[in-house]
């Protein structure tokens, strides 16, 4: 464990000694004009973000988007180079971590190895100095909360992944705080251990309501745990919304791509006379003549079927289960159909597909979504 980590663990909140251990707060998170810089390299260049009180909200965004920058900012861990930040009605702007009262979870687990779960979990508290029957108070509540009451004697050595990110959760949880930070928290679990902590986590906001901002690439971690998602690009803000918004009605090109699995199918053209047109496909299209347009639609929304007017060939059959994943080749391009079911076709058929006048989706040459009738 590296010394910068060592020191991220013993963040204390400052005023936890004062918390009522029954009903942690929560509070706001009001940024404006924040601007990041590190030298001539423009991370954040201005970004408004309200964050209400106990809602979960979700930073969404590739790597280098600047989501962790933006979390680590509210905490404290960097400079900002303009803009203010409010958490819970106080200007926290240059404020130290452990004045912020907020709990941070980091993607690397942070734990001290010759310590007990019980000892990693009251480190933060015995720092702030609270009696011994509080730290235990408050260590059994996180323990019980996370099914971390059998392990409390091992050690890190002796735990799992998802169980050191247990207790690394849990560390937060007994400060109390009135915003956790969450960084990325379960990039280094397998699949399985990702979903289980998914749940839990889930189940610990409903039972909990605090403040959580959660940074991840994964757009299903986002889509499963978010109250609002924030979907970031090259340090701006593309879209805030709940996961249905965000999914339905995409704002931006990227926010489509990016939001789906699997990823939508686009196709430039332009519209003329009221049908998008691109070699190979003519298609009815409701909206104003453009010289250059960008269609979507995702490929649980292609209709295939044997009256529909394009056609195509099987490129590739992908089984997920209950559902197939169809790889269409027509005119010089690829489309996804996701279906139900086992696949009724194979490499080299021919089928014919459809788009579905409901549920397509426009871009205009600037990204941004345009309207259909």
């Amino acid at each position: 464990m590296g010394a910068r980590s060592s020191r991220r663990a013993c963040w204390s909140t400052g005023s936890a000694s004062t918390r009522n251990a029954e009903s942690p707060p929560v509070s706001r998170v009001h940024i404006q004009g924040l601007q990041i810089r590190y030298g001539d390299v423009e991370v954040i260049p201005q970004l408004d973000l309200d964050v209400q009180p106990g809602e979960f909200l979700v930073l969404l965004g590739p790597s280098g988007c600047g989501k962790s920058t933006l979390l680590h900012s509210i905490a404290g861990l960097n400079p900002i180079s303009g803009g203010r930040i409010d958490i819970g009605g106080q200007d926290m702007t240059h404020a130290e971590p452990s004045q912020r009262g907020v709990g941070m979870v980091f993607q690397s687990y942070a734990l001290y190895p010759h310590l007990s779960v019980r000892d990693n979990l009251g480190f933060p508290l015995r720092m702030a100095g609270l009696p011994k029957p509080q730290i235990a108070e408050r260590v059994a509540k996180a323990a019980a909360m996370l099914q971390l009451e059998a392990l409390l004697e091992r050690r890190p050595g002796q735990l799992s992944g998802g169980q050191r990110q247990r207790v690394a959760i849990g560390r937060a949880l007994v400060r109390e705080a009135q915003v956790l930070l969450l960084d990325e928290p379960l990039s280094n679990l397998d699949a399985k251990l990702r979903a289980e902590l998914r749940r839990e986590l889930k189940l610990l906001h409903t039972q909990l309501r605090n403040t959580m901002v959660y940074v991840t690439h994964d757009q299903v971690e986002a889509m499963t745990l978010a109250t609002r998602i924030v979907v970031m690009n090259q340090g701006r803000i593309e879209q805030i919304g709940t996961p249905a918004q965000v999914y339905d009605t995409p704002a931006t090109r990227h926010v489509a791509a990016f939001v789906g699995s699997p990823t939508i199918n686009l196709v430039d053209g332009a519209v003329h006379g009221g049908c998008f047109d691109v070699p190979g496909l003519v298609w009815p299209l409701a909206t104003a003549d453009a010289a250059a347009l960008t269609l979507g639609v995702r490929p649980e929304d292609l209709i295939v079927g044997h009256d529909q007017p394009l056609q195509g060939t099987v490129e590739l059959v992908e089984p997920l289960g209950s559902q197939h994943l169809l790889w269409i080749a027509s005119a010089g391009r690829r489309w996804s159909a996701l279906l139900p079911g086992p696949a009724q076709v194979g490499l080299g058929d021919t089928v014919r597909f459809g788009l579905p006048a409901q549920r397509l989706h426009a871009f205009g040459p600037d990204g941004r979504r345009v309207p259909l009738a």
